[in-house]
Formats: C-alpha cells, structure tokens, sequence
C-alpha cells in the first residue's frame, strides 16, 4: 500500500511538471527524493518523458562520487538509496536522461550509536533462567556481573565480535538477581529482578 501511496505521489509530482512545462517548452524531469521514515534510507523516484538511458550519480560534500548506476531503456523507476555507514553530511543528488539533468540536495544524519548495551529477560521465574543479550556491534570486551541479593555469583569478561545472547540458570529461591554488564566504552547497565 505504501509503495502504491508513493508511486501516485510520484505520478502526481510529473503530472504537475508537465502540466506547468506547457507543450512547446522543454520539460524537465520528474524527480523526487523521498527519506524512509525510521531507516537510513531515501527512495530515488524518476519519470521521464520517454523511456531511455538514466544516469543515477550520488556525490558526498566534497563533490567526490560515490555511487554511480545507469538505467537503461527506462521510463520511470524507484531506487531505495541506504545511506548507512556514511559519514553524516550533504549529499548531491543527480539525474541525467536525454531532457537534462536534475539536482537535489539531501541532508543525511546518521543515527547515533544506541546507548543500550544489553537486555535481560526472565524467561522461567520457577526454575530461575534469565536470557541475556548484548547489543555490541564492534569488537570488544563485555563485562557480565550477577548477584543474587548481596552475594556475586558470576563474574565473567568476554571478547565478542556483534551481537550475543546467553541463558543463566540461577537459584530461583534468591530474594533478588541483579545483572550489571558493562563493555570497553564505558558503559554500564544495571538490572534488577
């Protein structure tokens, strides 16, 4: 349904251009940069007057190229750009079929590293099993700490590589289970059951 929502957006967008371009003045091209919301990706949207060759040219603020596709025999498309992993800035980007080319400028901020490190469920209260995961997506150390009421019952470092996940069986009759994990950056979290 989306993706339907998205093309009429599209359909109308070209529609309007055409409209205003009127019939005896060359018309541009049909271009929309749309964010997904909640992901680091853009959708390319293209219509063009006929179908043709399409270049598609992506450029960082220091106008240096970092992606490049060419479509052929095309009328129209819609590209998912993900610009995950690429430093936070001004990207340039360029259309080019046989009317032109069209410029638009987009404003990418990556998202921040999640200050959440880890997350512990019990999973069977009777028979005291906790599963614990590690959101850790570098390489590193994580520090695992468990005390049952006062007393600490495990203590554990562990070089991983991502993520991971653990289940700890604990005595189910301790008055209270209280996990702290803490990895290389400094960070620590702190549960109590």
């Amino acid at each position: 349904m989306k993706t339907k929502s998205l093309f009429f957006a599209a359909f109308v967008l070209v529609s309007s251009l055409a409209v205003a371009a009127g019939k005896d003045e060359p018309r541009n091209i049909g271009m929309a940069i749309i964010p997904v919301k909640g992901s680091e990706t853009y959708k390319v949207i293209y219509k063009g007057e006929t179908a043709g060759k399409v270049r598609l040219n992506i450029y960082n603020s220091a106008s240096r190229i970092i992606l490049t596709e060419t479509f052929n025999s095309t009328q129209g498309f819609i590209v998912p750009v993900n610009f995950a992993g690429l430093e936070a800035g001004e990207y340039t980007i360029e259309l080019i079929d046989a009317t032109g080319k069209k410029v638009e400028k987009v404003v990418y901020g990556a998202k921040k590293a999640s200050d959440k490190i880890a997350h512990i469920s019990n999973i069977d209260k009777k028979n005291g099993k906790f599963l614990l995961s590690v959101v850790n997506p570098a390489a590193g150390e994580v520090n695992v700490k468990i005390y049952e009421g006062d007393i600490l019952v495990h203590n554990q470092s562990r070089v991983v590589n991502g993520d991971f996940a653990l289940v700890y069986k604990l005595n189910p009759a301790a008055s209270s289970v209280t996990f702290e994990v803490s990895d290389n950056s400094g960070k620590i979290k702190t549960i109590r059951f």
